[in-house]
């Protein structure tokens, strides 16, 4: 779908000036690598938080679109900067004011805690930012503007990769900050990235947000959000926090090993962006057809999606094992490093295609309105087999981390199958249906 690639390219960014950040960490020591991968880790795992506007924003505002109400989805963008401001700050004061007991909580390494603590600290501020721009971004690409956005990402990760090259590593005879300039640039272009939105929605949606957007909380359209946005947050947060454990389990096995997953997930994320890519778009897509009444073309669309977007993921992760021991060794010449990496790139073939599986039709379900079977269904499959199958695999049988990658491999075909069936036997007919009655009510209003 054409709105897949500008997708696509719009995470890979994100990711590969992330991968560049833990470069640059990993060249000063394994041990530098781990700690920025841990600190963004748990940086990641705070900005979940906005996952609670962010999934119900846009299946409102596709499905308003698609039904015709342009005011109703401009009253739901407007909401969306106040929940974005206050989710946002909540987020940065918990890693400022936590990143100790956050960062002991996932076991980390004595060598590894010293640089972690304060890079996590200044990663805080910057939540809020973040979810100014994920919030404007969404509307964005709910008007089917992907491209606009898609503009607005690549300056503000140029930007940071700009920033970013010369305050961790230096310049001249200046050494730089290390770890803190990667905080330090990314809260600049994130500030470029604000104002470059706030000029697309004026050009773009004719949207002008007031001062009382940024801060308040209108009670209809966040009733709204809600209704979509906490089941699919729950699972969202339920998902991070069993990975999480997860994590933990890889930061007992010692530096060498967190350094190992730090970099092995690195390289996942180019697949792993696919699946999420093809997600998003088929969401926006379905959204969009639901709130039209069109619900044949919307199964016909989700079925054709998610076997063309099984065969790109797959194909991607057998290259990326096919060049394991090459990839792993562009952030470390530690061979046990490099050949554990290598296998665990093997595992994630049958990792990356269950998890497309799972999220192209878990964001169709939840486009339809269909929103609490997935964080019910899920949930189990999660805490058993992501959490419990990582400290089993991984520590009580001994595998290390090939048994976080097995745990990893078999929650994401699980979920993706119990998806699957519920979309396949047209469960999800009746909330697709309620829904339409709701927008046609509202128009006849």
């Amino acid at each position: 779908m054409p709105l897949v690639w500008p997708l696509y390219l719009e995470l890979w960014l994100g990711i590969g000036v992330g991968m560049i950040g833990t470069g640059m960490a990993a060249r000063v020591s394994d041990t530098s690598g781990a700690a920025f991968a841990l600190a963004s880790q748990l940086g990641a795992t705070l900005f979940v938080l906005f996952r609670i506007i962010g999934a119900g924003a846009s299946v409102v505002l596709t499905q308003r679109l698609g039904g015709g109400r342009r005011d109703q989805a401009d009253a739901v963008a407007r909401a969306t900067l106040g929940a974005s401001t206050w989710i946002g700050g909540i987020a940065g004061l918990g890693a400022m004011l936590f990143a100790g007991p956050l960062l002991r909580l996932l076991n980390t390494p004595p060598e590894v805690l010293p640089l972690a603590i304060p890079l996590l600290m200044w990663l805080g501020p910057v939540q809020m930012l973040d979810a100014w721009n994920a919030s404007m971004a969404s509307v964005m690409r709910s008007h089917l503007h992907a491209r606009d956005t898609l503009m607005v990402i690549v300056a503000m990760h140029l930007s940071h990769l700009a920033l970013m090259v010369p305050l961790m590593g230096g310049v001249g005879d200046w050494p730089g900050l290390g770890l803190l300039g990667f905080p330090l640039a990314l809260g600049g272009s994130r500030v470029l990235g604000c104002a470059l939105h706030l000029w697309l929605w004026r050009w773009r949606l004719g949207l002008v947000p007031r001062w009382s957007d940024w801060w308040r909380l209108p009670r209809t359209e966040m009733v709204a959000l809600l209704h979509i946005g906490l089941p699919g947050a729950a699972e969202n947060i339920a998902w991070r926090l069993c990975y999480m454990v997860s994590v933990s389990v890889a930061a007992s096995l010692g530096a060498a090993a967190l350094a190992t997953h730090a970099y092995v997930t690195q390289i996942m994320h180019g697949v792993l962006l696919f699946g999420a890519a093809s997600g998003v778009a088929v969401e926006i897509v379905v959204g969009h057809l639901i709130g039209a009444g069109h619900l044949h073309e919307a199964n016909r669309l989700v079925r054709k999606a998610l076997f063309a977007c099984l065969g790109v993921s797959t194909g991607l992760a057998l290259l990326v094992a096919l060049a394991g021991p090459t990839l792993v060794g562009l952030f470390t010449k530690d061979a046990g490093i490099i050949a554990t990496g290598a296998l665990l790139l093997w595992i994630t073939v049958l990792v990356e295609s269950g998890r497309t599986f799972n999220l192209v039709v878990i964001n169709a379900l939840r486009a339809t309105g269909d929103a609490r079977f997935p964080v019910m269904a899920g949930a189990a499959s999660m805490v058993l087999v992501l959490a419990g199958g990582s400290w089993w695999f991984g520590l009580h049988l001994g595998w290390g981390l090939a048994g976080l990658w097995a745990a990893y491999a078999a929650d994401e075909w699980l979920r993706g199958l119990l998806m699957w069936r519920r979309w396949t036997t047209l469960r999800w007919v009746p909330f697709a249906r309620a829904t339409r009655r709701h927008l046609r009510a509202a128009r006849a209003a």
